[in-house]
């Protein structure tokens, strides 16, 4: 028999409750609007601005859960930072879905995620009507609040009372039903990039430029061969890059009814990742597609140009896994499943070559950096992670990367509290690219609440400035924004 040393006996224990961790995927029925009162620590007086975040609210439609939490309707949180205090609010985005179900009390629509309406393959076969949801991130843009969900047209909500005020198509551009991606970027120009799927056995990428009035100002379309299961993207001063997963769609179990569209996706394993570099300035010039071993990829740091390479920092899984009919997600085993690691991926335009290496081991997702630096050379990037250094875990802490120096730096808030997306927001007139605050939304399952958590971006290891306790717990949520204007 083996004898652990003290240090492996430490390793083997866990950093968390599967049960603890459950917590956070309750349902929150509630809408709120007050003053955060119960503050530990202060609020910087700089802090001036407001913290949009946006999620899946309902897990559950009258008692009837949903099969994954990427199913569920859209809540908007808002956390708005004046004077050295936070005011908080939240509000479900009313979409047509949202009221047809609450009003039945029931189930009415198919998920992407694997929800199926009761009655089993015989009620869902044939329906291909998907529910808009609304649910993966939220901006201010051109003086606009716009829910995002990649698979149609923004919402646009009330920045003051969060109230849903129907679609925008920006003035017309954007037809009916056409998708604008939930994961913009905005570059050094102030200019903000997004793009749109529609996928087939070639797939179209739809590239949208919006001044900072939020007017269209520039789309392209182009098409590529095969499926399309792409998240995000990133951009440089020339190019729109794009990670081709390697999967396929089978579409005939969703057509009658037997699964649902995310489980009709397949992984090819042991086949490379296409990435797909678009030309921003000149639409007309060919788009290149170059090959790599990637795995799976959700989500990228950053990408810049360095002469005739572009370098992009990704988080990479070794493969997605996949949403079984069956499964509960709430009993995730963490450790049958590959974490995200943080690669980095040099490409060479001249030799049409790629490289790649590992950066960090830690578990991570939900990356952030200095806005000012998108589609720049950066120094610094923070993510959600896990709170030890190797395996697979849910997202406890908040790691931050000197890639310059290859320091890193940890704060935890484990073993009770479970991190979202972080937001990185630069202190004004700051002149360093880290100077500036982290915020967090932090779910701490002894109190089954949330937590808002505003730490210092240049020395996380010194903890929290202030951590603002709300009066109910957040449910986990995906992506959210950060804008200097307030509203109460």
């Amino acid at each position: 028999m083996q004898i652990l040393e003290p240090q492996d006996q430490q390793n083997l224990q866990k950093s968390y409750t599967l049960k603890d961790w459950q917590g956070g995927y309750e349902s929150l029925h509630q809408e709120f609007d007050y003053w955060i009162d119960d503050i530990e620590g202060e609020i910087p007086p700089e802090l001036q601005g407001t913290l949009f975040r946006n999620g899946p609210g309902l897990l559950d439609i009258n008692g009837q859960k949903l099969h994954h939490p990427f199913d569920g309707d859209g809540m908007i949180s808002r956390i708005t930072f004046t004077n050295g205090r936070a005011h908080f609010r939240n509000r479900f985005v009313t979409t047509a879905g949202y009221l047809a179900e609450k009003k039945a009390g029931k189930i009415l629509y198919r998920g992407v995620f694997g929800t199926q309406k009761p009655g089993g393959w015989l009620a869902n076969m044939f329906d291909f009507k998907i529910k808009h949801i609304a649910n993966t991130n939220v901006i201010y843009w051109g003086k606009k609040l716009l829910a995002l969900w990649e698979a149609s047209e923004p919402y646009l909500l009330n920045p003051h009372t969060l109230e849903t005020l129907g679609n925008e198509y920006f003035n017309g551009v954007l037809s009916k039903g056409e998708a604008f991606s939930a994961h913009p970027r905005i570059d050094a120009n102030g200019t903000l990039v997004n793009f749109a799927i529609t996928p087939g056995l070639s797939t179209t990428i739809n590239i949208f430029e919006l001044n900072t009035d939020g007017e269209i100002t520039n789309k392209q379309n182009h098409s590529v061969a095969g499926f399309c299961f792409i998240h995000d993207f990133v951009i440089t001063e020339n190019y729109c890059i794009f990670f081709q997963n390697p999967v396929s769609f089978h579409p005939i179990p969703f057509a009658l009814g037997i699964s649902s569209a995310a489980q009709c996706i397949k992984v090819q394993k042991n086949q490379p990742t296409k990435i797909i570099i678009i030309p921003r300035q000149n639409p007309t010039k060919k788009i290149k597609v170059l090959e790599t071993q990637a795995g799976f990829i959700f989500h990228h740091v950053n990408a810049f140009e360095v002469g005739n390479e572009i370098i992009i920092d990704s988080i990479c899984y070794e493969s997605l896994p996949e949403v079984e009919p069956n499964s509960d997600y709430r009993e995730t085993d963490f450790d049958a499943n590959s974490p995200g690691k943080l690669w980095r991926f040099n490409l060479n335009l001249p030799t049409n070559t790629v490289e790649n290496h590992l950066i960090d081991d830690r578990s991570c997702e939900f990356p952030t950096m200095h806005p000012h630096h998108v589609g720049k050379s950066y120094r610094y990037l923070y993510t959600a992670a896990a709170h030890k250094s190797t395996g697979n875990a849910p997202l406890q802490a908040i790691f931050k990367l000197d890639l310059e120096l290859q320091q890193r730096q940890l704060w935890s808030a484990a073993p009770a509290g479970f991190i979202g997306e972080p937001i990185f927001i630069p202190r004004p007139n700051s002149q360093t690219e880290d100077d500036g605050w982290l915020i967090a939304l932090v779910y701490d399952a002894e109190h089954h609440r949330s937590d808002v958590v505003i730490l210092d971006a240049v020395n996380l290891e010194k903890g929290e400035i202030a951590r603002l306790h709300l009066k109910h717990h957040i449910p986990y949520g995906l992506h959210g924004s950060f804008t200097p204007e307030t509203f109460i």
